[in-house]
């Protein structure tokens, strides 16, 4: 029987929720503690809640450290620290800054001979995996990718960080004009602000002067900037009765020739429809822990990347079981 592997969570917020949630779904799983920068006091929850500043007593007690914390400001902190001190696995989301934020945290890794598998959840992640698959089984094509409708994460993360803002959600919407018109086959060139609508909802501090809000928000580099964006000014229990829930979801889709001379169109899709992005998010990083912990145990180091680990290691069933029932 194997190893039963022991999981840390590292904030507590609707991803380390999610992420608790899902590792009572895996037998061969242990939730060991959850690692927060509130008093531990404070949160109520059937697992030990811990002070992040005693997170490195913690060494050689758990195997891999989920990382839970956003994009925009926790992680490219958190992700090379705790990198020195346990395997660990992150949903770092800001796309143009992913190869920096790699060698940042696999420096850390690879000094401290620890595994990080970086930028996993379903995009990055699951979806990028599906843009490598179709790529390389349709070289002569074009790739598009749609996200929503739905929360992101990343997204309403940004806008809450920006000052004068309380509270907001940011909804990313799929132009289905745009969308139409690739599923067709023509293969059209679409521009940033064709294929998505960035809409956000903000609940602002007292005397926050909107206006100022609105353009720091759609003005965001990596965000925002390049998008068409809707603010919209709310109050907190408006955004609770009316935007309270998080679904998400999106497609990969490419569109190919294959054969000689005209040739045949082919169209590879891969669609998700989530009603909790932050619980399927949370799936992912599980799945994606077990990996990290079997890649270290195999002797491996450094940062990795959903292209660097085999599916195989993402599954609780062995290789003779994996042939047998789903190959």
């Amino acid at each position: 029987m194997s190893r039963i592997i022991s999981i840390g969570i590292v904030g507590y917020g609707n991803l380390g929720r999610g992420v608790e949630a899902a590792i009572r779904q895996n037998s061969d799983l242990r939730l060991e503690a959850i690692f927060t920068r509130r008093n531990p006091g404070s949160i109520e929850s059937g697992t030990p809640m811990v002070s992040i500043s005693d997170i490195e007593q913690y060494k050689g007690k758990i195997d891999v450290m989920i990382l839970c914390g956003g994009s925009a400001k926790d992680l490219p902190e958190q992700g090379p620290s705790l990198a020195k001190h346990f395997h660990t696995v992150d949903s770092f989301d800001t796309h143009a800054l992913i190869p920096e934020y790699y060698d940042k945290v696999n420096d850390a890794a690879v000094s401290n001979g620890n595994v990080s598998v970086i930028s996993t959840g379903w995009d990055p992640g699951l979806f990028s995996l599906n843009r490598l698959l179709a790529e390389a089984v349709l070289p002569d094509g074009k790739e598009y990718t749609f996200w929503g409708k739905g929360v992101s994460q990343g997204h309403s993360d940004a806008i809450r960080r920006v000052e004068g803002v309380s509270n907001g959600i940011q909804y990313t919407i799929p132009r289905e004009e745009a969308v139409e018109r690739v599923r067709s086959g023509s293969n059209p060139v679409l521009t940033t602000r064709e294929k998505h609508l960035r809409e956000c909802f903000v609940v602002l501090k007292d005397g926050a002067n909107p206006e100022a809000v609105a353009n720091e928000i759609k003005s965001m580099p990596n965000y925002f900037a390049d998008y068409e964006t809707v603010v919209h000014f709310v109050a907190e229990a408006t955004l609770q009765a009316e935007h309270a829930k998080m679904p998400h979801g999106g497609n990969v889709i490419r569109s190919g020739q294959t054969g000689q001379g005209n040739g045949n169109t082919q169209l590879i899709e891969f669609g998700l429809k989530l009603d909790s992005n932050p619980e399927f998010t949370a799936s992912v990083l599980v799945a994606y822990a077990r990996a990290a912990y079997r890649m270290a145990q195999a002797g491996q180091t450094g940062a990795k990347t959903v292209f660097d680990v085999p599916y195989g290691l993402l599954s609780p069933k062995s290789p003779e079981q994996l042939r047998k029932e789903l190959l």
